[in-house]
Parts: C-alpha cells; sequence; structure tokens
C-alpha cells in the first residue's frame, strides 16, 4: 500500500472506526480501494465542520467535483485522498458521477435551511450513503445486482445518523428532520433548537426510527439474493438495528444520546460478518 492509501486507511481508522474495522473482513487485496473511498466520503462529510461558513465550504466541494471530473490534475495527484480515489476509480472502471452526486448532495450540510420532506431525507440518504454502499459493493465485486439494496441499506444509514446527529444540528440551528413530519405533529423547531425534546418532537423521531426499520427489512428481504462477495461493504449497517433499538429505551434523551459503546459495536460487526443474515436484524 502506497503512501496515499496509507494516509486513507489511517484517516478512516480515526474518524470512521465502523467502516474501518468493517473493510477488515473484506479480502485484503481490495481493502486499499475501499479505505481511500471512506476517506473521501469523510472529507466531504465535514466541510461544515472544517469550513464553517457556506461559501468556503462550496470553493471545497466545488474542488472535489473539479478533482474526480480530471480538472486538477497536478493538485489531486498532491492530495493523498484525492491521488488513491482516483487510482481506485481507474482501478476497477468506476464512473465518479455518483460520487460527484454524493458531493452535490453534501452542499444541503453547508445551509441551515430545513430538510423540507420524508421524501427529500430519503433521497439525501440515496445520494449518500446508499452511493457509499453500492460503490463499495463494486469494489468488492458485488455489482448492480445489489443495487436495490444499497438503497434501502442507505436511507437508513442516513435516518439513523441523522438521529444520532440531533444534539450537533441543533447547536448550530440545522434541522435535518424532515419539516413535513415536525409540522404534521405540530413541533416547534425552536424547542428542539433551544435543547428542549417534548412529545411533538418525540413522535417526530418515532417516525423517523420507523422509516429507519422499514428499509432495513426491505434490505433484509433482498440479503439472500445478494452476492456474497459485497457484504463486507454492508457490515456497517449491522449497527442500526441496535441503535434504534437503544433510542426505544424509557430513558432516551435524543439531544444526550449515548452510542453503543466501541468493544460492543466491534462485536456486532464481528457476529454479522459471521451470520450476514445479522446484518440488517431491526
Amino acid at each position: 500500500m502506497d503512501a496515499s492509501f496509507e494516509h486513507c486507511a489511517a484517516l478512516v481508522r480515526e474518524v470512521d472506526r465502523d467502516r474501518y474495522l468493517a473493510t477488515l473482513f473484506a479480502p485484503a487485496e481490495h481493502r486499499d480501494a475501499l479505505y481511500a473511498l471512506y476517506a473521501f466520503n469523510i472529507e466531504i462529510s465535514r466541510v461544515r465542520d472544517l469550513a464553517r461558513e457556506p461559501i468556503p465550504g462550496e470553493i471545497r466541494l466545488q474542488w472535489w467535483r473539479e478533482a474526480l471530473s480530471g480538472e486538477r490534475g497536478g493538485e489531486a495527484a498532491g492530495h493523498p485522498v484525492a491521488s488513491a480515489l482516483r487510482a481506485a476509480l481507474a482501478r476497477y472502471e468506476l464512473a465518479p458521477e455518483r460520487l460527484i452526486g454524493s458531493i452535490d448532495a453534501h452542499a444541503f450540510d453547508l445551509y441551515d435551511e430545513p430538510m423540507a420532506t420524508v421524501t427529500d431525507l430519503e433521497i439525501y440518504g440515496i445520494k449518500t450513503q446508499s452511493a457509499l454502499f453500492a460503490m463499495a459493493g463494486e469494489i468488492l465485486g458485488g455489482g448492480k445486482a445489489d443495487e436495490l439494496l444499497a438503497v434501502d441499506a442507505g436511507i437508513a444509514q442516513a435516518v439513523v445518523a441523522v438521529l444520532q446527529g440531533l444534539a450537533k444540528h441543533a447547536a448550530r440551528r440545522q434541522l435535518y428532520l424532515p419539516l413535513d413530519l415536525v409540522n404534521r405533529h405540530g413541533a416547534d423547531q425552536n424547542e428542539l433548537f433551544a435543547g428542549e425534546a417534548g412529545a411533538a418532537l418525540q413522535a417526530v423521531l418515532g417516525d423517523l426510527r420507523a422509516l429507519a426499520r422499514r428499509h432495513l427489512a426491505a434490505a433484509q428481504s433482498r440479503l439472500d439474493a445478494a452476492r456474497s462477495d459485497g457484504l463486507p461493504a454492508l457490515l456497517p449497517a449491522a449497527l442500526l438495528g441496535p441503535t434504534l433499538a437503544r433510542m426505544e429505551r424509557r430513558d432516551y434523551a435524543p439531544l444526550r444520546f449515548q452510542p453503543i459503546a466501541p468493544w460492543r459495536r466491534q462485536w456486532l460487526l464481528w457476529r454479522a460478518a459471521r451470520d450476514p443474515r445479522r446484518i440488517f436484524k431491526t
């Protein structure tokens, strides 16, 4: 593994430990490409955290669009993640359009406009998390046959990420909760921004948990037809069901949610790797 791929592996190990561990269950010859893909996801997912303001964030995202389109030449070659990702795309003959679509979707992160509808949230999940699952599956040889499975897995992953990130988003007055759900239940987003979670907001969160479970169940129904070589790409989804279960506890505090302990996350990934039927267990 050359220096660029080593950088990607180290970045994923530090920032996205779940995918780092899941990748260890993939064949060794594919791991560097997966780490490059996941490192790219880290780079574009944290643009708001690094840029703080929309315009610098848009500039960063545009740089990535151009790097993937082949317009940045030497600059991309000097950036370890861009260099490794472009090499991985070339090796597996993968087109960058899906990743460019993910960049476009993450532009939403830069602004404080609310997520308008449940459908918008699902589309956001498809363009970000589903794209990641699908491309990782293609790297592993899963092919196009698992596309619908990746769609459902990605939407479930995105919804759970919204639920887990509620406090962070509320602190910066950003609403990923679909506004149509908020209005349907008579919830007040300003209450959320003030650090409170009343009954109406809890109802919104309950609907989102049910949405995530429906997509997990749909993915589960397609699992038997999935090619086994692509399954390591799906392993991070094994944490979704247990995370939702923690959110159903009586002591659940949406704005003070404690994620599953690292040792247990590792155990859940290991168990799912041994028995893939557990990946989408709700």
